[in-house]
């Protein structure tokens, strides 16, 4: 071999130099963690360094030094045992592990969770870690948990932020999960790729400093599929981080309605879809104030959605845009960037003997191809072959990835035999694509060629899900008789579907382009319209199966469960739609309208339920009049009267002769609350519908099972509500102390929130401020846990009523500024209750009204993490204050 040949292998790491993983913990009572540890890293592709000597009391210094030196993240798992302190020495070997870990190493920390007592030096050693800000620390639960947390972890150190947060000096070592959310959004909605980027650091650099630049709002990356304009995008978002005050990332891969854009947005915002105001404006409301980059990737297919992008650039000064698209979004202030492919290798331009390094497009396909065979040798005829593949695909990295999958099995040389004889063959029919393009698409056709036809089948069937789906959705697609687990381990070898696991489960998802090239196999076949016709009927199963599970101790597996999934699940309710299927979409709208709720769904629900009811006749009454009564319910929420009573008023009748007396009970108690609200005189009246509904009950004599609105909140809530609209505290606050008793013995953090809530309110109408302030921390604390942003404001709000009852205007101010933020970030229009606005009100006629709009301006500065500290000060100044309680 030549030299230089020989040089170009060794700046290649070696199979045994994978990214080294040194994992110490105590092998007596960690085995179980230990192996989990293992698996995790390996999953990654790393290389798990488990130094089995320490098995021994305590192992040679010398041994672990060197296995140190030469890993590259330290991983230590701990419990309650602090190892053995062998004669001469000052501390245990696990201690002297962490001792001897290079300054600049990353070091991930995992503290099982312990009922009993850590030994004592276990305890010291914890305390030191804990103060180390070159550390991550986070206790876990099983060895289930720290799977999914070491790799989550792994990918972040991957992805080039742990360092970011080790180069502040004095940063927290693992902010709370909350935290991560509200305060550094980037870090929360940037993907993560676990890999290198190969030759673009000069359009990293380029892209950077025009996003830099005040006159350039609006960047548009450009080129065929497969060309690494996603990649791209996401290291440029990344490197301008520090810029942008917010980075969000928007995949519009999933769908293929331009009106489906702004819904995609605000979820990648966290602007809630409450329906109280249109979308689009909500959207402005957001943005208006927002220091932000967002990322719009793969825009081609909803291309006639622009005009967002250009209103919303309009209303927001202070936000810039960068897109993917094939197709640019010709709206004005938009600036092209074409990516072009990977750098070919030019043989000509190295000399025998020189120290070129290798091109990126052969440093891409080298790495592919190692993570399936590791043990790769790069012999010179084998460093030959790569350079004439990636020459072949063009230097496209789609391409590239797609045949590096198949290096398991074949070797370099034979790798180029099989593509010089195949790739001009799949060419037919496409002479007037781009060149580029036609790497792509030749190579996807290439590589499913070569898979068995059981297995092609499947990958076009695969092509209705849109985002992540499950084993058991493949499954639900699948021909009868399908093995489809080894179908689907044999695609993603060929790196045709691609899995991750999420909250103990596996999913997978198909990249776009692969994703379009299956769609129009299955269309050829005419399985199309069969195919997705599985697909909703399976979503629509899994859900009514699921909405049990919504209410009570399941409650944040189960929103977690089908957040996984949401987007398969909208796209089945939109097809039952369009095939007119409508009770069983008026099923799946209705009964997970807990899910539509807390996951800031409601608007796109409600035209779900527009259109069901629009449809007549063609509706069952049953299915007509869930709908309706869901309906009336969403517009009483957000505070829209028009209609609500007409539509409660049909959904009795509807039922009136069904015989169904919970449902019944559940619209007569809404319809009650709907006459007493919009009507003060009607309260009464109100109330005796309420108390029918109640009978209704009894008569049944038990509730839709899992849903405690029917039996609980549909009876007492508005009754506390109307109470305390009329002024009856007392009965008010029996109403919401009962409620509370139930919803905590049903275990459910949502509906907890609101009688603590609405009794927190009564107690501070009653004068009773230390006994209101612990009822709202504690909604706050359960909102923030939920990740319900709404809540969050709900509970802010509350405290600043207490901090106007304890006389601390700037307090007030303060709070107030910061909801009011809040809500225009989550584009929320309504105000949480006239009691709010009545005590702005009354501060703003009082002599303390300049003090407080100058306390709202400092206030709408604050972020949401120092607006719940605030609160979290107010309500302990309002328990230690000695105020007395109203007679």
């Amino acid at each position: 071999m030549s030299e230089a040949k020989a040089d170009r292998r060794a700046r290649i790491r070696t199979p045994d130099q994978r990214l080294r993983v040194f994992v110490s913990s105590t092998l007596s009572e960690l085995a179980a963690e230990r192996k989990a540890a293992r698996r995790a890293v390996e999953r990654i592709s790393a290389a798990p360094v488990m130094f089995e000597l320490g098995a021994r009391p305590h192992p040679p210094r010398s041994l672990y030094r060197a296995y140190l030196e030469q890993s590259d993240i330290f991983v230590g798992i701990y419990w309650q045992k602090y190892g053995w302190v062998a004669p001469g020495e000052a501390v245990s070997g696990l201690e002297d592990e962490y001792n001897l870990v290079p300054a600049d190493m990353p070091k991930l920390i995992y503290v099982k969770q312990s009922a009993e007592a850590r030994e004592e030096g276990l305890v010291r050693l914890l305390d030191r870690i804990r103060t180390d800000d070159t550390a991550s620390y986070k206790p876990f639960g099983d060895s289930t948990e720290l799977t999914r947390l070491l790799i989550a972890d792994l990918a972040v150190l991957l992805a080039e932020r742990f360092d970011d947060s080790r180069s502040h000096p004095g940063a927290a070592s693992t902010p709370a999960a909350d935290e991560v959310r509200s305060e550094s959004p980037e870090r929360q909605r940037l993907p993560a790729p676990l890999t290198r980027l190969f030759g673009r650091e000069h359009d990293v650099q380029h892209l950077v400093e025009l996003l830099q630049r005040p006159d350039i709002r609006l960047i548009t990356l450009t080129g065929p599929g497969g060309i690494g304009k996603t990649r791209l995008a996401i290291e440029t978002a990344r490197a301008l981080h520090r810029e942008a005050a917010e980075i969000a990332f928007v995949p519009l891969a999933p769908i293929d309605d331009p009106a489906q854009v702004a819904g995609a947005i605000a979820q990648a915002l966290g602007v809630p879809d409450t329906g109280d105001a249109p979308l689009e404006q909500k959207l402005l409301l957001s943005l208006s104030r927002r220091q932000m980059l967002l990322v719009l990737d793969n825009f081609e297919q909803v291309v006639d959605a622009a005009p967002i992008v250009s209103t919303l650039l309009n209303a927001a000064p202070d936000l810039k845009v960068l897109a993917t698209s094939r197709a640019l979004l010709r709206i004005a202030g938009e600036h092209s960037y074409t990516v072009d492919p990977l750098e070919l290798p030019t043989p000509e331009s190295r000399p025998s003997g020189s120290n070129e390094p290798l091109a990126p497009s052969v440093e891409l396909f080298i790495e592919r191809a190692r993570s399936v065979k590791p043990d790769l040798e790069l012999t010179e005829e084998n460093v030959e072959a790569v350079e004439q593949i990636v020459t072949r695909l063009e230097g496209v990295p789609l391409a590239i990835e797609l045949a590096a999958a198949r290096a398991r099995l074949l070797a370099p040389p034979s790798l180029l035999d099989r593509l010089q004889h195949q790739l001009p063959v799949l060419m037919g029919g496409q002479r007037d694509a781009p060149a580029r393009q036609r790497a792509v698409r030749d190579t996807i056709a290439w590589s499913t060629r070569l898979l068995s036809d059981g297995e092609r089948d499947m990958l076009w069937r695969l092509g209705v899900f849109a985002g992540r789906f499950s084993l058991e959705a493949a499954e639900a697609v699948a021909a009868p008789g399908t093995d489809v687990l080894t179908l689907l381990e044999a695609l993603v070898d060929a790196s045709l579907v691609r899995q991750q696991d999420l909250a103990g489960g596996s999913y997978f998802q198909i990249l776009a382009t692969v994703r379009e090239y299956a769609t129009e196999q299955l269309e050829a076949q005419g399985d199309a319209a069969q195919v997705r016709d599985l697909h909703s009927h399976y979503y629509a199963r899994w859900a009514l199966t699921t909405a049990p599970l919504l209410t009570g101790p399941t409650q944040r597996r189960a929103i977690e469960t089908l957040s996984n999934e949401r987007d398969n699940l909208r796209a089945a309710v939109r097809h039952l739609l369009a095939r007119h299927e409508w009770d069983l979409a008026s099923d799946v709208a209705t009964l997970l309208y807990l899910y539509w709720w807390i996951a800031g769904l409601l608007g796109e629900a409600r035209s779900w339920l527009d259109e069901i009811i629009a449809a007549g006749d063609s509706v069952s009454p049953r299915a007509r009049a869930d709908a309706l009564w869901l309906r009336a319910f969403l517009g009483t929420m957000l505070g829209a009267a028009d209609g609500i009573i007409r539509d409660l008023d049909e959904s009795v009748q509807l039922l009136a002769s069904s015989g169904d007396a919970t449902r019944q009970s559940r619209v007569l108690a809404l319809q009650g609350f709907a006459h007493a609200v919009s009507n003060p005189t009607q309260a009464e009246h109100g109330k005796e519908i309420i108390r029918r509904a109640s009978n209704l009950l009894s008569e049944e004599g038990r509730p839709i099972p899992g849903d405690p609105w029917v039996s609980d909140f549909g009876l007492l809530l508005p009754l506390g509500r109307i109470a305390l609209a009329q002024g009856d505290i007392g009965y008010a606050s029996e109403m919401f102390e009962e409620l509370l008793r139930r919803s905590e013995q049903f275990q459910d953090d949502f509906f907890i929130t609101f009688p603590l809530n609405h009794l927190g309110w009564a107690r501070l109408l009653a004068g009773r401020v230390p006994e209101a302030a612990p009822l709202m921390e504690r909604q706050l604390d359960l909102s923030i846990r939920l990740g319900h942003e709404q809540g969050v404001a709900y509970g802010l709000e509350c405290f600043v009523g207490v901090a106007a009852a304890l006389g601390d205007v700037e307090k007030a101010g303060l709070l107030y500024g910061a909801v009011r933020a809040i809500r225009d970030r989550l584009g929320l229009l309504n105000v949480n209750d006239e009691t709010v606005l009545g005590t702005v009100e009354r501060i703003r006629s009082s002599p303390a009204a300049g003090e407080f709009d100058r306390a709202v301006e400092r206030g709408r500065r604050l972020n949401r993490s120092a607006a719940i500290t605030l609160a979290k000060e107010v309500s302990l100044a309002a328990i230690a204050s000695r105020s007395t309680p109203a007679s």
